[in-house]
Order: C-alpha cells, then sequence, then structure tokens
C-alpha cells in the first residue's frame, strides 16, 4: 500500500536543458530568448526578466487565457523556455489525459488539471491522406486544400465533380497510445483495411498536434512502455495477404533524436511449446499488456484464436542486455485481465499494480505484485465501479500526485476519477480538498465512498456524454 502515497521524483523532458547553470549571465542569456526587447513590455513598468518570472509561478491552467492577452503573451506561454523557468523553480504539474471514442469511432482527447479540477479538450488529430489511396487523380486537389484551406476549394470540386474524398479523418481504431518527453504519441491502428506506420506528437506547452517519424512496420493493437525516456512498442498485428498477422517484433523511439531503433523480437518462448500442430496453427501468440516495472519492460502475452485466449505467461527486455527473458511464473500467470484478454495496470512508486474484475457488477479488486514472493496480492477488496457490458473499457488505472487512480464512469453514465486514499489520512484529505475551487467541479464529485481501509475520492466527475474510456497517459511538464 506504500505506493499508494507517494511517487518517484518528475522526469524532465530531454529537450530541457540537462543542467541549470548557477551563473546569472547565463540565465539571463537564456530567458532573453523568450521576448523580443525591442518590443513592448510583457507588463507596463515592470522589466520582462520579472514579468517572465511573474509568469512562471501561475498554474499551468491559466495560460489558456493568458494567451489571449495579445501576440507577445501568447509566443511567452508557447515558449519552451518558459517551461524551462517553471521547472527550475519547481512548478511542474501533473496532468490527466484520457482518450474517449464518440460516435463513428472517433477519438477526443481531454485532459484535466487535477489541482483546478477542470478539463479541457485537446485539438483534434489532423486530417490524414491515406497511403493505400492514389494520388494520381486528387494530388492536385489536395494541394489546393493545403493553399486555402480556409475555402476549402478541393472539397468543392470532388463535390462536383462526384469524387470521393481521400483525405478523410483518420479513426486510429486500434492505436496504440503513450507518453514520453512531455508528449503525448499516437502510434499505428488501422486505416480502412491498412495498418499504419505513422506516429503522432501532442506537446501540451504549444497545444498542438505533428507528426513525427514513422515506425518500421505497420501496427494495430501494439502495446506500449516507456525504458530511459525512449517509447518501446510491441507486438500488435499487421495485415497480410492472408488476414491479420500478430507480430512479435518491438521498436524504440528516441525523442531526443527523433529516430526509431531495432529492439530483438519477443521470442515468444512459451507458445512454442504447444503439444500438437493443430493448436500451433490455431492458437496465435500476442502481447496483451506492457509496463515498465524495475528498469525493465513486463510484457504479458496470451495465446488467442478469437474469441478464446490463454494466458501463457510473459516476457521481459532488459535495455542492459538488449535481451528478453521469459518472466516469472507467479508474475506472468497471476497478471489480472480484462476484456479480450488484456492486462492493465499501473506503476505508483515503484509498486505494480492491476485491476482483477471480479463476477460482481459494480465493484473490483486491485492488486499488487509481490517480487520476492512472485505473487499477486490484494490490496484493496474492493473498487466502486459500474459495469456497462457495451463498453469496450469501462475502467482505466492512473498514478499521479502520488496516488493510485481508477477512471471509470459513474451511475449517471459520466467520467469520474477516483483517488484511493488510507483511511487514516481521510481528515487531510478533506482538510486539502475543501481549499481547491469547486466551480468545475459538479454534484458528483467530492463523493467519498469507504470500502475496507482504503477511501475512494472522487476528485472530478465530468458530462462527456456517450463517450467511451478508450485510454489514459499522465504528463509531468
Amino acid at each position: 500500500m506504500g505506493g499508494l502515497l507517494s511517487l518517484a521524483g518528475p522526469k524532465c523532458r530531454t529537450r530541457d536543458y540537462i543542467e541549470t547553470s548557477q551563473n546569472e549571465s547565463c540565465k539571463k542569456r537564456k530567458m532573453s530568448l523568450i521576448f523580443d526587447e525591442e518590443g513592448p513590455r510583457l507588463i507596463p513598468s515592470l522589466p520582462d526578466e520579472l514579468s517572465i518570472q511573474i509568469l512562471a509561478r501561475l498554474p499551468r491552467i491559466c495560460y489558456f487565457n493568458l494567451r489571449l492577452v495579445s501576440r507577445k503573451w501568447k509566443a511567452i506561454v508557447l515558449n519552451p523556455e518558459l517551461f524551462n523557468v517553471r521547472k527550475e523553480l519547481g512548478m511542474r504539474e501533473e496532468w490527466l489525459y484520457v482518450l474517449t471514442k464518440v460516435e463513428n469511432d472517433r477519438l477526443l482527447w481531454h485532459a484535466l488539471d487535477p489541482l483546478s479540477r477542470k478539463w479541457q479538450r485537446l485539438p483534434p488529430l489532423p486530417s490524414v491522406v491515406h497511403e493505400e489511396e492514389s494520388w494520381s487523380s486528387s494530388s492536385g486537389l489536395w494541394m489546393w486544400n493545403m493553399v486555402a484551406p480556409s475555402f476549402k476549394i478541393a472539397d468543392i470540386l470532388r463535390g462536383w465533380l462526384g469524387w470521393k474524398d481521400t483525405s478523410d479523418p483518420m479513426p486510429f481504431c486500434g492505436c496504440a497510445i503513450g507518453a514520453v518527453d512531455g508528449c503525448l504519441y499516437v502510434l499505428g491502428g488501422f486505416s480502412r483495411t491498412s495498418t499504419m506506420r505513422c506516429v503522432w506528437q501532442f506537446d501540451p506547452i504549444i497545444n498542438s498536434w505533428s507528426e513525427v517519424a514513422s515506425m518500421s512496420i505497420g501496427r494495430a493493437y501494439s502495446k506500449t512502455g516507456i525504458l530511459n525516456n525512449k517509447l518501446y512498442v510491441v507486438g500488435g498485428v499487421s495485415r497480410g495477404q492472408g488476414g491479420l498477422n500478430p507480430l512479435q517484433s518491438a521498436e524504440v523511439f528516441d525523442p531526443y533524436t527523433g529516430t526509431w531503433s531495432e529492439v530483438p523480437s519477443m521470442p515468444f518462448s512459451r507458445a512454442q511449446v504447444l503439444p500438437n500442430p493443430f493448436l500451433a496453427d490455431m492458437l496465435k501468440p500476442i502481447a496483451t499488456g506492457t509496463t515498465s516495472y524495475m528498469g525493465r519492460l513486463c510484457v504479458p502475452q496470451s495465446l488467442y484464436s478469437w474469441p478464446f485466449f490463454v494466458d501463457v505467461g510473459g516476457e521481459i527486455y532488459d535495455p542492459d542486455t538488449n535481451s528478453w527473458v521469459e518472466m516469472p511464473i507467479g508474475m506472468g500467470e497471476g497478471w489480472p485481465a480484462r476484456q479480450a484478454g488484456t492486462k492493465l495496470s499501473v506503476v505508483v512508486d515503484g509498486e505494480l499494480y492491476a485491476f482483477d474484475p471480479s463476477s460482481s457488477l459494480d465493484s473490483g479488486k486491485i492488486k499488487v505484485y509481490d517480487q520476492k514472493e512472485d505473487a499477486w496480492k490484494v490490496v484493496i477488496g474492493k473498487v466502486p465501479i459500474c459495469d456497462f457490458t457495451d463498453s469496450e473499457s469501462p475502467y482505466l488505472l492512473a498514478g499521479f500526485h502520488g496516488k493510485l487512480h481508477v477512471i471509470t464512469k459513474d451511475a449517471n453514465h459520466n467520467i469520474a476519477v477516483l483517488r484511493a486514499d488510507l483511511r487514516d489520512n481521510l481528515s487531510s484529505m478533506s482538510s486539502s480538498s475543501t481549499s481547491l475551487s469547486a466551480d468545475s467541479v459538479d454534484e458528483h464529485s467530492d463523493t467519498v465512498t469507504e470500502l475496507d481501509t482504503v477511501v475512494w475520492k472522487a476528485i472530478s466527475s465530468k458530462d462527456f456524454g456517450s463517450a467511451e474510456l478508450v485510454s489514459c497517459q499522465v504528463i509531468d511538464i
């Protein structure tokens, strides 16, 4: 339970300054990069250096309004140098980013500032021309859209000519999600009948998406993990002539260089010892999860023949030896599974937690992995969730502010973020929560549910309509 109380220290973005200079002149040179000394001052009668120090001390949620003050204020708020100053001042903040699916399988991101309890909707992913489409008939029209997007000239001409639009927004079905170096990443997925190689990055500082280097192979339903500030992608499926083929390959993205490198493929050693060729041909090995734990990448695995899944333990990647080893038996075989055999887990303060669905429709259990005994143990006997049979992901796990959190839907179908507190800490929790603004919190938040030795506190509850939960990430910047 110690992992419920504290997290490891915040990670630094690689594009931040690796060392903070103690020389005042060096600091002034860095600060001077943020603003134009010849232009008007940010705040009248104050030196810009002092104004920057003031802005850096404001909560990040305020920046969405500050950038509306003027062009210069917007340029300051969107400049990474301001966040380097915040880092030096110890003003880093952890935000929760939740991916939801709405009608027509469209994906929408929402960000929660846990301190102010305010939600922000992220800009949508850009539209992309599908790779398998021919450019011979529409490349010129695509260029029209690039030259004059506000007039949608290409869309009008396509309507006149009766041509089908080839630049529909990608639904990113089956995409993988990751977060590293202070940015979100959306990787691969299906586009119509093809598996995609493309990778999109969202930078919270400038609040926009950009495309980065593509993966070496198209992947859908792959798994991601973070080691040494690098993004690892393992497994998934690709589209072949015979249909979907499970992948054993893995690769790693370095956000500092913006390049991908190969990683040895997963051996799937347990899948190689099936008793007969019939089962070997029918059951296909697939990675069903991934977690960065104890400096290594843990990948639970299953054999599947839709809709059947059979757990076969897993494998662990060690970046120091650049090799895979078999996962301990108790860890792999006891790893709780949710729908379609996927394994949901989170590491908080070095402790590996997983959600174990129960037979009840309104609860589940939280288990923690005991490395010494190679066993999963129940640490929270009941988690208040509501069962929605039509939902692909009725719950998610996250760790931020030193606490374990469960993201689910409440009885009113609002997305709720529940925080696990020890009952002994209830008094301190209540006193701290009363100081937070309640303007952005509806009537369903501030609900406290006492189960076992844990107090579940709903820190936020938001009505997103019929949106379903897909995934979540925590970013510290």
